[in-house]
């Protein structure tokens, strides 16, 4: 089969496609194979080597898949060979045309929910609910600010926060970002790209006492000016940042405000499980839809990587990785 394999850690030129031996699946395990695999930034952030969980060399990257079951291994139940399924996390790596999945960590996929969806579901959907109700517990009523929310994370958030009950307000940088994001539902959308969007969109919260809840994506920008945004006793949900940044302490003193870091490595089984009964559910329902920007083939992966750190024209969805073999 097809994969893609990182020998050294660089830039998107070290993502290497190439052929490698098909996985066979043990105890407690399955073979997928991918219909499309999801592109995050930690894939990207691990690849440069400039992130705390460097992978061994070699490797294949990626975690999040959609496809059909292949093959089943030994003690697996609840799985057959045909059905569709959505991975949060594999043993082989997800930019590959088949990966090796524990069945602790493959999910039935509805099938009003396509593969390309499917594969945007785990790192984007995931991280944001274990941000807006694990990490900021936030309550139906509350308003919530989802910085880069025309992105895979940004998306999520927006539609889980507004099937929640809460007020949503969501930033992106261009037109048709901020038309999505008006599409998927939040209740007033800013440009970040515009000088004192910020204080714009505090004025329009109620009162303008600031949001409840602000959900963070570029920390090393944006954090210092997050505070004086927040209402008393808000939180700030660092989801991604690229560098280190400067802060006034006084100001989470003055609200009794929490800025709260997050990542999915460090989300609990039993976490993990409650997150995917959600989903699932919000899928079916279709409260929850992912939205796909763009679908590239799995040999320019390293296009991908270049693309989801430094979009041309904003994000606009989720990037994902197209089999060409898988192809249907």
């Amino acid at each position: 089969m097809k994969a893609i394999r990182v020998y050294e850690f660089g830039g998107p030129e070290v993502l290497k496609y190439e052929d490698v031996p098909d996985p066979t699946a043990g105890s407690g395990q399955i073979v997928v194979r991918v219909q499309a695999a999801g592109v995050n930034p930690v894939e990207a952030y691990i690849r440069s080597g400039n992130y705390g969980r460097d992978r061994p060399l070699p490797y294949t990257p990626g975690s999040d898949a959609a496809g059909v079951v292949e093959a089943v291994g030994e003690d697996v139940t609840g799985f057959a060979v045909g059905d569709r399924v959505y991975t949060a996390g594999t043993l082989t790596g997800a930019y590959a045309e088949k990966a090796l999945v524990p069945v602790e960590q493959a999910y039935k996929l509805p099938d009003s929910v396509s593969f390309a969806q499917g594969a945007g579901v785990h790192v984007p959907y995931a991280t944001a609910y274990r941000a807006l109700l694990q990490r900021a517990k936030g309550v139906a009523g509350e308003t919530v600010l989802v910085h880069g929310a025309s992105g895979g994370v940004g998306i999520a958030a927006v539609q889980i926060a507004r099937a929640l009950g809460l007020t949503v307000y969501g930033t992106a940088g261009t037109t048709e970002g901020r038309g999505l994001v008006e599409k998927e539902g939040a209740h007033r959308v800013y440009d970040h790209t515009a000088e004192g969007y910020l204080d714009e969109a505090k004025a329009e919260t109620p009162g303008g006492k600031g949001f409840d809840i602000i959900l963070e994506m570029l920390a090393n920008i944006n954090l210092d000016r997050d505070l004086l945004a927040l209402a008393p006793f808000g939180r700030v949900v660092v989801i991604g940042s690229r560098g280190r940044v400067e802060i006034n302490p006084r100001e989470t003193m003055s609200r009794d405000a929490a800025i709260l870091g997050m990542t999915l490595f460090n989300v609990t089984p039993p976490e993990m499980a409650g997150i995917h009964a959600a989903l699932y559910a919000g899928m079916e329902n279709k409260t929850l839809r992912p939205v796909v920007g763009t679908k590239i083939p799995l040999a320019d992966a390293a296009r991908a990587h270049a693309e989801i750190l430094q979009p041309s024209s904003g994000a606009h969805g989720k990037i994902v990785l197209i089999p060409q073999a898988n192809r249907s």
